[in-house]
């Protein structure tokens, strides 16, 4: 991983149209915990990271295109993994994910 892609790792990331600008009090980011499996784990260095999202919340392919864009070797693997939200798989990525919630990402893996 890059030097930069380490400091993008420790930090809470944003998404949303005003990113990393002044933001109202109707539109305060708050977290959601983002856990990392298997492929996707080691692309990204990390087990999880805290990723911001609007009060209103955000589809999650927002949030997958998000995740993609910030760490860019992550992408291919997003296109075939599987997302939960809240330990639920999540059948439509136009489903909404809400401050607090958890999402994880479950890339292909096998074993025997």
């Amino acid at each position: 991983m890059s030097r930069a892609g380490e400091r993008r790792a420790g930090r809470t990331h944003r998404v949303g149209k005003r990113y990393g600008g002044e933001r109202s009090s109707a539109s305060v980011a708050r977290p959601v915990r983002v856990l990392l499996f298997a492929t996707a784990r080691t692309l990204v260095g990390r087990s999880s990271v805290s990723w911001s999202v609007p009060d209103r919340g955000l589809p999650a392919r927002e949030l997958v295109a998000a995740l993609g864009e910030a760490y860019p070797r992550l992408a291919p693997t997003l296109r075939v993994s599987r997302f939960l939200r809240n330990d639920r798989y999540l059948e439509d990525l136009r489903e909404t994910i809400r401050p607090g919630d958890e999402f994880a990402v479950h890339p292909p893996y096998g074993g025997g």
